[in-house]
């Protein structure tokens, strides 16, 4: 019997009961609690919402009708020892949710949703990850990717938020209900499947929207307007595109459904290979985020280590998959290696030429330097290859960084480079600067700023550079003046 009110209520056995935690025994509100509820649909029991939308009791409560349920609390515990029910108070540490938008206390509530069923949906997807015509990478992803896909729910599609794609559903006075893009569909609806004749017709649209991942999950078709115009030269063209590069943790609020959708309105797979990247952490392993305030501020890295450098130390720990343990020396080590290739350039744009020699590359003493680090410049791009192939970015990154750094820098120009005071054989300085240009585009998915930049460089004369520089610092002059 359920204290104040006596009403009577069933005593249900079930294994999710946890017998070592507390008495044994739970009190199951099905209303209330999504583990309740789903105990409540296995026993058939009765739901009782007892709840109204603001937080106040409903009639259904039967008593403290309209008052808050913090309120109630406090008053039932008293009402509760008067009638001598009451038979200790204990204090327990709960686990309560709050909004991380309001910071209010969540509630859970039953509501009216709109759910859209997945059991056919999830089989092609399922079966087409499997057999790798859509290939994970890493593919450790690919149990959790079964795990879920087998054990998929119908998807709850309703939102209560303020904006977003309306649910085309349109309700009447009665509570009947039709889908319709437009009013005016919805009323020659209306009239025909509940046989209505009415000259005017009352009704609403609901309130709620679309699941951003509903509206998500279309994006691979939508974005070459697919749905509007499906034989457009754009979607025959790039759908199925080839490469998705995402996080691991929306593997199957995102990717999976559009793997769905693709199927569902294309019968074809949207994309090839799925590229999963690793998770930034901090030093403690925590994930980086705004509330644990444990993230730097990525233009104040920029600012003491360069773009490229930062970009570069995160590249150097981040192999597909795999969470990446941020250090700020990683991105000083990026610095590093800008401030090696740019001494180099120095290096180079520093030679004098000797244009008067006429020698050949098969007469220039550097023939044999040049036939090396030809053939260890192949083995590299054949290595960055694999690695491309294999979407194992970090190590082509570190393959190219140790090639410049070394091969290049510590033996290639030690190599080639003249005597003190001396001109640099025109056949030797034409060969470093193409290899020089060889390895900035190697380098340029990585390093792209410093890359283009030494790129241009390495085509220009003393004389270009010397007037350009002639130029910037008239035009700094000229702002000088205006300014004073």
């Amino acid at each position: 019997m359920v204290p104040l009110i006596n009403r009577v209520i069933p005593i249900i056995f079930d294994d999710y009961i946890d017998i070592e935690f507390g008495t044994g025994a739970l009190k199951v509100t099905p209303a209330h609690d999504i583990n309740d509820y789903n105990l409540g649909i296995k026993h058939n029991l009765e739901v009782i919402d007892t709840l109204n939308d603001d937080g106040t009791l409903s009639e259904k409560a039967q008593l403290y009708i309209g008052e808050d349920r913090f309120a109630v609390r406090k008053k039932i515990a008293v009402d509760l020892e008067e009638k001598g029910h009451l038979v200790k108070i204990e204090e327990i540490k709960n686990k309560v949710g709050y909004s991380e938008r309001t910071d209010a206390v969540i509630e859970p509530k039953l509501s009216m949703q709109w759910f859209l069923k997945m059991d056919e949906l999830a089989k092609p997807a399922l079966e087409n990850v499997m057999n790798d015509n859509i290939k994970l990478i890493p593919e450790k992803f690919k149990n959790t990717y079964k795990h879920w896909m087998e054990n998929v729910h119908d998807w709850c599609i309703s939102r209560q938020l303020w904006w977003g794609h309306r649910i085309p559903a349109w309700y009447d006075e009665k509570g009947n209900v039709v889908v319709a893009k437009t009013e005016a569909e919805a009323i020659e609806l209306f009239k025909s499947k509940f046989n209505l004749q009415h000259s005017t017709f009352n009704i609403t649209q609901d309130e709620d929207v679309l699941d951003t991942w509903f509206s998500s999950w279309l994006w691979p078709i939508s974005v070459f307007d697919g749905f509007k115009n499906p034989d457009g030269a754009d979607i025959n063209y790039y759908y199925p595109t080839n490469d998705l590069v995402t996080a691991p943790e929306i593997l199957f609020f995102w990717v999976a459904r559009m793997i769905m959708a693709g199927y569902e309105y294309k019968n074809e797979k949207p994309f090839t290979n799925v590229y999963l990247t690793g998770i930034v952490r901090d030093k403690q392993g925590r994930k980086m985020s705004k509330s644990l305030g444990n993230s730097p501020d990525p233009l104040d890295l920029i600012e003491k280590y360069s773009a490229d450098g930062v970009r570069t130390g995160m590249l150097f720990c981040s192999p597909a998959g795999n969470d990446l343990p941020f250090d700020e020396k990683l991105c000083e080590q990026g610095r590093n290696f800008t401030n090696k290739i740019w001494n180099a350039l120095r290096l180079v744009k520093g030679w004098n030429v000797n244009e008067s020699d006429g020698e050949s590359e098969s007469e220039s003493a550097n023939k044999e330097v040049f036939i090396w680090f030809e053939n260890k410049l192949e083995l590299l791009k054949e290595n960055l290859e694999k690695s491309y192939s294999s979407y194992r970015l970090s190590e082509a990154l570190i393959d190219l960084y140790k090639f410049i750094w070394d091969d290049f820098c510590s033996w290639y120009l030690e190599f080639v480079k003249p005597p003190f005071g001396e001109k640099i054989d025109a056949v030797s300085y034409q060969k470093t600067v193409l290899y020089f240009e060889e390895l900035m585009k190697l380098l340029h998915p990585f390093m792209p700023f410093i890359s283009e930049e030494i790129y241009h460089h390495l085509h220009k004369s003393e004389s270009e550079v010397k007037v350009k520089a002639q130029i910037l610092l008239l035009q700094l002059i000229q702002q000088l003046e205006l300014m004073i």
